[in-house]
């Protein structure tokens, strides 16, 4: 796991773009695990305004997302499926159809479910896959105690992961819905890259668990420390807690330019 502590979100951001658009540069039909929330957004501003000037294109890429809440109406603005475009899909030149995510509106939930894990496989798996972490440690929707070894499945949320979204929802927790359908912590641990963003002191303490915790159903996210090519992206204040926080500062000032993300 390489941990990068930049002193922004924006600056932060501007390496996951990096790490994205060299990837499509030597793949063009890459893959892309696309996720939602306030965390990649840096990520997706820079990657549109390469776009607008040229530097990187997505039409071979595709994508698949992380999550999405069961029951909302399709035309809801907090649909994850409505977001993603709304924060990235639409700002750049993926083809049509090229990005799906989870239907929270799926007869079959769990037949759903089975298919999604399908089209990821056939698709060649994730080759790049982005991820927030909740305040809670969860990435996806995999609250504490999932299973570290769970693939695509129906989810009841944490109050406190709905409290944190509620945000979304002009402040009403009753708003936010209470169960989701998210990639498990198997699926995720599949992608051949994972880039991890997070920012402000909230953060803090999941990621701390992250990087120097004991790898837990408690923290989900430490179930990242068994993937062999992991990169943490930290603005100063996320990084707040780190106990090793140096070493990483040093590391990464040493690392040659070649090597990359």
């Amino acid at each position: 796991m390489e941990i990068v502590i930049r002193p922004d979100a924006t600056t932060a951001g501007k390496l996951g773009a990096e790490a994205i658009v060299a990837l499509l540069q030597r793949k063009p039909e890459a893959v892309l695990g696309l996720a939602t929330g306030s965390s990649p957004l840096a990520i997706y501003d820079e990657l549109a305004a390469r776009h607008d000037a040229g530097e990187v294109s997505f039409a071979q890429a595709r994508g698949f997302t992380l999550d999405e809440y069961v029951g909302l109406p399709a035309e809801h603005p907090e649909t994850y499926h409505n977001v993603i475009r709304r924060d990235f899909v639409n700002r750049v030149d993926f083809a049509p159809d090229a990005v799906h995510g989870p239907d929270g509106l799926a007869d079959d939930i769990p037949a759903f479910c089975a298919s999604y894990e399908a089209a990821i496989a056939a698709a060649g798996g994730v080759d790049l896959q982005i991820l927030g972490i909740g305040t809670d440690g969860h990435i996806g929707f995999n609250e504490p105690g999932s299973s570290l070894a769970s693939r695509t499945r129906i989810k009841t949320l944490t109050k406190q992961t709905r409290v944190d979204n509620a945000r979304f929802f002009g402040g009403d927790i009753d708003q936010v819905p209470t169960h989701c359908i998210t990639q498990g912590l198997g699926t995720i641990m599949s992608a051949r890259h994972i880039v991890l963003v997070a920012s402000g002191t909230a953060k803090a303490e999941a990621v701390h668990h992250l990087a120097e915790g004991s790898v837990s159903a408690l923290w989900p996210a430490t179930i990242l420390q068994h993937h062999p090519h992991v990169t943490v992206l930290l603005d100063e204040a996320a990084a707040s807690r780190l106990q090793l926080g140096s070493y990483y500062r040093e590391t990464y000032a040493a690392k040659p330019a070649w090597q990359g993300l």
